[in-house]
């Protein structure tokens, strides 16, 4: 069976390990692409691939085109995934099984935070997650207010674009501007005072969405979902320790969290919900309907998440799943030889 990553971020070269250690002893040919041809990933590939510098439509008929070409069973995209979600009759006619959430909307809906945070607030009989005070603004004028529209609430203040991935584009604002004995201690890097984020922000009349927020000072948590349409098989809550330091917890609460998410929203496959305390409360982050970046950790567990996830997309029964807790762990670096054997440009 081929089994296709399009452009990924490094942390899916586990993955592939573990869909090959599958416990099943199946046997999958990985193929994967990058438009660098030194992502990491591609290593762990049987056939690695060049990608041309496509998006949007453009990028759906390369997919089609790989895809018939290479004779692709299973498909699992990240880059372009929204759009591939729309479009996914186009694969299903050509027979290629695609790991993405086939409800276009709700993919829509969870790629951008701010419309998240909205529809869950709209959504009051729910209450599914508490929501942190937040405002959106795209210039600098707004910018200003909604800083001290949260200061005014004793709030400590953060902001983030309202569409992307991990920590990119984060940033805590700082009342004042580090004095001496802070320059030449540890940088913090993702803290900005608050007149240079005004100054940056202020090059442009208007810029893209940004969600301008409480920070939220407690523990974070990151829950690992592996689901059905009718059912939610397991969520992993993976606590975020001091530095690399995570923990796998068995968190009632978020859990539970979880499960009322899935019975609302019925999102199949991996998917990802991810929290922050603040004085006893987890408030939202965001939600992300796809394997995490951190998934790996989570399946120290017990769980092969993206094996099982291929499974479901397969219609194939699983087994029961009881997951291990209690699980402290963290990562080092380890060097990987760059080879060249098998790489195709597109």
């Amino acid at each position: 069976m081929k089994i296709w990553f399009n452009r990924w971020f490094t942390t899916v070269l586990h993955y592939i390990e573990m869909i090959r250690e599958n416990e099943d002893k199946r046997k999958f040919i990985i193929y994967g692409s990058h438009p660098n041809p030194d992502a990491l990933y591609l290593q762990k590939c049987d056939y690695s691939f060049i990608e041309p510098k496509l998006s949007g439509e453009e990028y759906i008929g390369f997919c089609l085109e790989f895809c018939q070409t290479h004779k692709i069973d299973i498909f699992v995209p990240h880059k372009e995934n929204v759009l591939i979600s729309k479009r996914l009759a186009m694969f299903e006619a050509i027979g290629v099984r695609v790991l993405v959430c086939p409800d276009s909307s709700l993919m829509e809906m969870m790629d951008n935070k701010a419309k998240v945070y909205e529809e869950l607030i709209m959504r009051t009989e729910l209450s599914l997650f508490s929501i942190p005070d937040y405002h959106v603004v795209n210039n600098v004028r707004d910018f200003k207010q909604a800083y001290e529209s949260l200061k005014k609430k004793g709030h400590k203040v953060c902001f983030k674009p309202v569409t992307g991935e991990g920590a990119a584009g984060f940033r805590v604002v700082k009342d004042h501007m580090d004095s001496i004995e802070q320059l030449f201690g540890y940088a913090v890097g993702y803290q900005i005072p608050y007149d240079y984020a005004c100054k940056i922000l202020s090059q442009q009349e208007t810029f893209p969405d940004l969600m301008v927020l409480e920070y939220l000072e407690g523990r974070e948590y990151s829950i690992d979902c592996l689901a059905s349409k009718e059912k939610l098989y397991a969520a992993i809550p993976r606590m975020k320790g001091d530095g690399r330091i995570r923990e796998l917890v068995h968190h009632d609460e978020l859990m539970q969290l979880a499960k009322a998410f899935h019975d609302v929203y019925k999102v199949p496959y991996v998917f990802n919900i991810q929290v922050k305390y603040n004085q006893d409360v987890p408030k939202l982050l965001e939600i992300n309907p796809r394997m995490s970046g951190g998934l790996h950790i989570s399946c120290l567990s017990g769980i092969n998440f993206p094996y099982l996830a291929i499974k479901i997309l397969l219609g194939e029964k699983l087994d029961s799943i009881t997951p291990r807790f209690g699980i402290r762990a963290s990562h080092i670096e380890q060097e990987l030889i760059i080879k060249d054997t098998w790489r195709q440009a597109l």
